[in-house]
């Protein structure tokens, strides 16, 4: 027979933990998990790095960042937009080979406003990904489409789940909503609204999070979870993060890299599809969604509109006290020897780019974010596209209020239109 529920749970996390699952049954909320990622207290002279942050900052402040379009090297910014997108790729460590999507629909539920699939498709001669694809009802024609990059959070029990309603939603599921979307999951919003939506789980989120072993059965039930296992099991796949950075450094390639990739390739499945029109495709997510959505935007030129929500700052500044307010995934080994991330936002000129900023994020230092759209606005100007670049602000934490997603979905509207 099966395992019960309680067997699967003591086996993952003794596999995963040496046997610390039990002694996590009353520990402390992980962060990031209900509710969204807290600000933090910063207090003078605290650094995430203790006493070796000023010898870091100081080999930060030396870096001139080698491919920037302000190095003076480029002679023009196309120049420096294809040399600086080569060396992208390259300290990506991961170049996958095009490959036929080969889409399997496992799934089509009529939703009432519109229809939703399960499918999975490849993004490599040996990775598959599953994704829901939202399509609406009683619109003709080709549609516009819009790529829906899931967040961090702290959760990997759930990954494209996160932007979708079911309408019946597990528990943990309707928490996250609420307190990081207002309620109003955005991928099912935007189909309302007569947009394609696609939503895949990134590696080591959702359908791809880390199961102890071969003995755990794959894709166990999730709606079995209580709100206590969903903890527990986030807090030990919260461990297997720096565990996934050793074995794919191991392999030869990089954590980004893989999702930045399988980002790439869900455009080449979605413009497959014939309810999609290729030239009206956009992109948005907020927190690591928003990280996606950066490099979805700068490495894709199909990409003709793309939304950052929660997440940009010029990184010098992040040294000091926000290190630790970040997952792995978030740092790419020797980028920022070469760019920043608004000379990455850059890349993406002069197709239309929105930045939402949260003036309450704890995540980010305010001036690094600040300076960041700033830098932006520089270089969309150099661009000749100053008026394709958009920063907003709103007072609110790290989250993507319903007011922040009306302004970003109007915005979809004028520029996919």
């Amino acid at each position: 027979p099966p395992p019960s529920r309680r067997d699967f749970l003591t086996t993952l996390g003794a596999t995963a933990l040496g046997g610390a699952l039990p002694s996590l049954a009353g520990a402390a909320e992980p962060a990031g998990v209900f509710p969204a990622d807290p600000a933090r207290e910063l207090t003078p002279g605290r650094a995430d790095l203790g006493t070796l942050w000023p010898d870091v900052q100081r080999l930060a402040e030396g870096n001139r960042y080698s491919h920037a379009f302000g190095s003076g090297r480029f002679p023009t910014f196309a120049a420096f937009q294809s040399a600086a997108r080569e060396k992208l790729l390259e300290v990506l460590q991961y170049r996958p080979e095009p490959v036929d999507p080969r889409p399997e629909v496992h799934d089509r539920v009529d939703c009432g406003d519109h229809i939703r699939e399960k499918v999975t498709f490849a993004t490599s001669p040996h990775l598959r990904v599953p994704a829901y694809v939202l399509l609406p009802k009683g619109r003709t024609g080709r549609r516009p489409a819009i790529v829906d990059l899931h967040s961090h959070g702290g959760m990997f029990i759930f990954g494209k789940e996160k932007v979708i309603d079911f309408g019946r939603n597990h528990p943990v599921m309707t928490k996250y909503h609420e307190v990081n979307y207002g309620g109003r999951p955005t991928a099912t919003e935007l189909v309302r609204r007569g947009y394609v939506v696609i939503t895949i789980d990134a590696l080591m989120f959702g359908e791809r999070r880390a199961l102890a072993d071969a003995s755990i059965p794959a894709g166990w039930d999730r709606s079995r979870y209580s709100e206590e296992d969903v903890r527990n099991l986030n807090q030990i796949n919260r461990t297997r993060e720096a565990t996934l950075v050793k074995g794919l450094t191991l392999a030869g390639t990089t954590w980004p890299g893989i999702v930045f990739w399988d980002d790439v390739r869900t455009v080449d499945y979605l413009v497959t599809r014939p309810e999609v029109d290729p030239e009206r495709i956009g992109c948005q997510g907020v927190s690591m969604g928003g990280y996606r959505s950066l490099f979805l935007t700068a490495l894709d030129a199909r990409i003709r509109a793309g939304c950052v929500v929660g997440f940009m700052s010029t990184v010098k500044p992040m040294i000091r006290a926000h290190l630790d307010t970040h997952s792995w995934v978030h740092f790419l080994p020797a980028l920022h020897r070469h760019l920043d991330w608004p000379d990455v936002a850059a890349l993406a000129a002069p197709r239309a780019l929105l930045v939402l900023q949260c003036a309450r994020d704890g995540l980010f230092p305010p001036a690094g974010m600040q300076e960041s759209v700033e830098q932006i606005g520089a270089l969309y100007r150099s661009a000749g596209a100053e008026e394709k670049f958009t920063g907003r602000f709103y007072d609110v934490p790290h989250i993507y209020s319903r007011p922040m997603q009306d302004d970003a979905f109007a915005w979809f509207d004028r520029q996919l239109a």
